[in-house]
Parts: C-alpha cells; sequence; structure tokens
C-alpha cells in the first residue's frame, strides 16, 4: 500500500510497523529500501525470505544521527569519524567494527557492520519516530527482488514486492544510485562499493588515501551490492564504447527482420537517433533514449530508465559505455555488474 510520505501520521505509522516487527518501504536520497528493525532477527529474516536473498548478504543499517553509530559499533577509527562528519547525513556507508550482542542477523552474522546516516528528511523522521519507540536503527536494503535493478519510485517497490507492504511515498531518489561503502575494520579505509562520492573527496575528507579492495592482501568483508552479477534488468545488457554501438545498430538496421526489440541509452549521435525513431519507412524494433551528460542527472534516471525499457519488452538493453572520470565510477560499476 502507497501511502503519502508528507502526512506525519504516516511517519508515524511506518515507525510502529517496524516496532512491531513488520516491513517498510522507505525512501532515501539513494534508492528506495525495504526497511526492518536491525535488532529484530525474525524481522530481518523476513528481509532476506522476501528479496530472495541470502541470509549471509549483510545489511546496511540506517540510524537517526551520528551519535546512533554507538549502539551498533565500537573502536571506531578517527579517519571513519572524519568520514562522518563530513558526508552524514549522506549516500556514505561505513563497515565498522560490530558489537557482538546487537544486529547480528543484520550484520549476516559478520564481526562488522554497515552503518549509514541517510540525507532524506522522510528517511530521518521515521528513523527518529522509531528510535523514540526502541527501534535503535532500520536494516534497508534495497526493495527489490535480490540482484534486480533497484528501486527509486514508490511504484517500483510495489511492483517488486506487491500491494501489502507500507510504502512511503516521496517521490523519486535524489541521487538515483546506491551509497559508496567504505571498509572501516583495518589500519586504512578501503573503498567496497562506488557510489556518487569520489575515492579523491573521500580521501581528502579522512586525511589517509582511500584504498581499493583489489589492493589488499587479504578479503574484505562482504558488503551489499558487490557481487559481480547485480543490478540486473530481466532484458539483457551490453555495453559499447560508441563508435561500436554506431556499428552495431548499424547492423542491426540491415539486417532488421522483425526479430529482437533493443533499447538503445546514448549520449553521443541523438540527432542521429531522433531521424531514425521519425522514419515511417523503418520497421526498427528499436527504442531510442537520451543518456544525460553529466553524471548526477544520470545516477539519477539510470535505474528508472532500466526499469522503463523492461517494461516496454525490449530483449536486449544497448547502453553507451559512460566517460572513465571518478565521477561516473559509481554508473559505470552499476552499467557492468548489470551487464555480467
Amino acid at each position: 500500500m502507497i501511502v503519502d510520505a508528507n502526512l506525519f501520521v504516516h511517519i508515524q505509522k511506518a515507525a510502529l510497523e517496524l516496532k512491531q516487527g513488520r516491513l517498510i518501504g522507505l525512501p532515501t536520497e539513494t534508492v528506495y529500501g525495504l526497511g526492518a528493525d536491525a535488532c529484530n532477527a525474525q524481522a530481518v529474516a523476513s528481509i532476506f525470505n522476501l528479496k530472495g536473498r541470502p541470509s549471509d548478504h549483510p545489511l546496511i543499517v540506517h540510524i537517526a544521527n551520528k551519535n546512533g553509530v554507538h549502539f551498533f559499533a565500537n573502536n571506531i577509527p578517527a579517519f571513519a569519524q572524519a568520514l562522518m562528519d563530513t558526508f552524514w547525513p549522506g549516500p556514505l556507508t561505513l563497515i565498522l567494527n560490530r558489537h557482538d550482542d546487537v544486529a547480528f542477523a543484520a550484520a549476516g552474522g559478520q564481526a562488522s557492520i554497515g552503518i549509514r546516516m541517510p540525507a532524506h528528511s522522510v528517511a530521518l523522521a521515521v528513523l527518529k519516530e522509531a528510535a523514540q519507540l526502541g527501534v535503535m536503527g532500520v536494516a534497508a536494503p534495497s526493495a527489490n527482488r535480490f540482484g534486480r535493478v533497484s528501486p527509486t519510485t514508490a511504484p517500483h517497490v510495489q511492483d517488486e514486492l506487491g500491494e501489502e507492504l507500507l510504502i512511503l511515498d516521496a517521490g523519486a531518489c535524489p541521487v538515483g544510485i546506491e551509497s559508496v561503502i567504505v571498509d572501516c575494520t583495518r589500519e586504512h579505509p578501503v573503498l567496497l562499493r562506488l557510489g556518487m562520492l569520489t575515492v579523491d573527496a573521500l580521501s581528502k575528507a579522512c586525511g589517509q588515501k582511500v584504498l581499493m579492495a583489489n589492493e589488499l592482501l587479504s578479503g574484505a568483508p562482504k558488503a551489499s551490492g558487490t557481487l559481480e552479477s547485480h543490478y540486473a534488468p530481466r532484458a539483457k545488457v551490453c555495453l559499447f564504447e560508441s563508435q561500436d554501438l554506431m556499428l552495431a545498430l548499424q547492423n542491426q538496421l540491415a539486417n532488421e527482420t522483425g526479430g529482437l526489440t533493443i533499447g538503445v541509452w546514448s549520449r553521443t549521435n541523438p540527432e542521429v537517433f531522433e531521424k531514425l525513431s521519425a522514419d515511417p519507412s523503418l520497421k526498427l524494433g528499436t527504442i531510442f533514449l537520451t543518456m544525460p551528460d553529466d553524471a548526477a542527472h544520470c545516477a539519477h534516471t539510470l535505474f528508472s530508465t532500466l526499469r522503463e525499457l523492461d517494461a516496454q519488452g525490449v530483449a536486449q538493453i544497448w547502453i553507451e559505455r559512460p566517460p572513465s572520470s571518478p565521477d561516473w565510477a559509481g554508473i559505470l560499476d552499476r552499467l557492468e555488474r548489470g551487464a555480467h
């Protein structure tokens, strides 16, 4: 059931649902989450069951304020505190050493736990109301079936998980892809998942270089959204360099006989695509969409675009590979995992 998140009575209802061990659909600045009381093992198990997610794949716990981190974590290093001070509330998750007696199920049984403070007024309102009821943190992975495209609107959540779930509708998520994840359980910060915060910005904030996971000599903790195959629509995703995409399209158009329907999402040559789309003599079976030129706008529309093309029944989605600059890294990460 989708309800208006602007009505405080619905915020209170969502907090009560959490207290009573039920699940909610929760908007954040990144994507919509499927929330449960992080300290209620049975409620957390409901998240894994509804998503079809392995129970050893840890969840991210959302908290109402920075001080809430101490309820779940200990031995917090200075660089982690610096990251909190700079980017919280915001799209940054920190992996910290977990208190032994809290959130075992939400942590996937690990000795560490992922925590973030979201930068979304509705999410924070729910978290604050829930905390007053004794719910100290909300475990909230993306509100979709495991491995599929993340939801960025309330209808996306309902389409994925059904009408019985209480879903707070606050419109489209402003960021559009999941948070950066930084492991803070060792001597140096380690980036486990890319997002819209760059490595340089993270390094500057914490006063030391943030390492990449492939630079480690030993394995990093498990973290959300780090499987090779993830964020995948039903249609097959194929990534192309700009020139290769045009060659593939030329071949597709030359051999089009009513076969595969292709969805194309590209930054370059939009005028060519518009001309092809308007040509009534071509029976293309191809849908052209223009990718935004700036990374922030592209991230905001990424998952909704994949869902839109899926809804139109395309068999394959051909996407122009985004630029290799740091501000596009999180988008490229999602596309590569979706295409894996």
